[in-house]
């Protein structure tokens, strides 16, 4: 942006009036009235000083984990899990209880968190990657990092991608400037695939740096190599995506951390995901910049079945379309700009972060392409009044007779099958009580909001 343009920016931001107000500029505090302080900055100012005084910008950590419950938290409820680093985070931040993932499942829940849209939309709707998928994110969709770095951001990836494995389409392919991690899943499903070369690769851009992954390690791993990116790029605004390998099956922390917690191996991995958070937030505030970062922390679905995590009080596991499938812990963290000690219940989605930081970070959002997010800024910065624009929500999971999906249009959940499923959120969270024999007009109503989803996601239509 020029210099001309900036001026004309500040000059319709400058707030009339006769008020003064002290001012620094050269080393000299003076005390001038706002029209005579835009005409100094913009004389005496060389365009380089003049475009360091603009408001700077936010860093953004965006920490995601794997699997991770809605009751796995202390904030969120735990009782057997140790969390006092996010406990704290909460308390001088905001939690919010109603943010959802679009899907029950890892690849369409990033894809969409990527994106800022359906990942129907993006291809990617069904199932996950596996490491001989010849598919993945197409390069022609605008990742968040592709979205952050024209406005100037550095942009680092550490952990798992589950993207797509290709030429094209891998971290530093979609907008990226680094990458540290293991882009697959570290299950037996995905590592027997790497068994002739030496177990699962850690990478450091396309360069293997450690094979095989060991998951009791990699919680720590991630943690130094965030805090290594951290220290690098503190002098410049920078967006660190964070999505950690635990507690997805096989999950395991390090000695540590191990046989502590009173939830067993699941929650020692939990607890060890909390002291990561604690010293990337230590970090900050030693550095200086806390006050300058925003810092969300969240899960890319429900917690896996058949396994100690936990939903609570929610219904179903990961691989359901039930609120225990999608809707997961979502803390956001800004000393001084989003509210400490707010719990916040507004409706909102992985959709929405990509357009919430493209505001925050002064980037422009295409013009060539859909987005289904909406931008939630002043429901995270706490603005009296603000409410999330979101009313509705599209999940899908599976195929055939496995194939489940639900939408949720305001209070009302639908789950999209014979017999049609209908439940009252602001009653029934735990979507115990099926109304759907009462509310014909509103199963009705539901079902043709979701075919017209389907439709513009290209997914094929199916009567419930």
């Amino acid at each position: 942006m020029s210099t001309a343009r900036h001026a004309e920016t500040r000059m319709k931001s400058v707030p009339t009036g006769i008020s003064m107000r002290s001012v620094v500029t050269r080393g000299t505090r003076l005390a001038i009235s706002p029209f005579l302080c835009f005409a100094l900055c913009c004389q005496a100012l060389p365009a380089a000083d003049w475009l360091a005084a603009e408001p700077p910008k936010p860093n953004v950590i965006l920490i995601v984990c794997d699997d991770l419950g809605y009751g796995d938290l202390g904030c969120y409820g735990a009782r057997d899990i140790r969390t006092p680093n996010l406990d704290r985070m909460a308390a001088e931040g905001t939690r919010f209880t109603d943010f959802s993932v679009a899907a029950p499942l890892c690849t369409p829940s990033r894809a969409a968190l990527m994106t800022g849209r359906y990942p129907g939309r993006c291809g990617l709707a069904i199932g996950v990657l596996r490491p001989d998928a010849a598919n993945g994110l197409a390069p022609g969709e605008i990742t968040l990092a592709e979205i952050v770095k024209p406005a100037g951001y550095a942009a680092g990836c550490i952990g798992k991608w589950h993207l797509g494995f290709v030429k094209g389409m891998r971290p530093m392919d979609q907008g990226f400037d680094s990458y540290y991690g293991v882009l697959h899943n570290l299950d037996r499903f995905e590592t027997v695939y790497f068994d002739q070369e030496g177990g699962m690769p850690v990478l450091r851009g396309a360069q293997v740096v450690e094979r095989p992954a060991v998951p009791a390690k990699m919680t720590g791993l991630y943690t130094q190599e965030a805090l290594r990116f951290i220290n690098e790029h503190r002098a410049r605004p920078f967006f660190l995506y964070l999505a950690h390998a635990m507690p997805h099956i096989p999950f395991d922390a390090s000695p540590r951390f191990k046989g502590k917690s009173a939830r067993g191996l699941y929650g020692d991995a939990v607890e060890e995901l909390d002291w990561s958070t604690g010293e990337i937030l230590n970090r900050l505030r030693a550095l200086g910049i806390d006050r300058k970062t925003l810092v969300l922390f969240t899960s890319d679905n429900g917690p896996e079945r058949n396994t100690p995590g936990t939903a609570a009080p929610l219904r179903g596991t990961k691989h359901t379309v039930y609120e225990g499938g999608l809707r997961v812990p979502c803390i956001a963290w800004w000393p001084g700009k989003v509210p400490a000690g707010r719990v916040s219940d507004d409706f909102i989605t992985a959709l929405d972060l990509l357009p919430t930081l493209a505001n925050l970070t002064g980037a422009e959002l295409p013009k060539d392409r859909v987005f289904d997010g909406f931008d939630i800024t002043p429901v995270l910065l706490g603005e009296k009044g603000a409410r999330s624009p979101r009313f509705s929500l599209y999940a899908l999971y599976g195929l055939g007779k496995n194939r489940l999906e639900s939408i949720r249009v305001g209070r009302w959940k639908l789950h999209l099958r014979a017999p049609a499923e209908l439940y009252d959120l602001s009653a029934d969270l735990a979507e115990s009580a099926n109304l759907a024999g009462r509310h014909a007009e509103v199963v009705r109503r539901l079902v043709g909001q979701a075919v017209v989803i389907r439709r513009e996601t290209k997914i094929p239509d199916r009567a419930p």
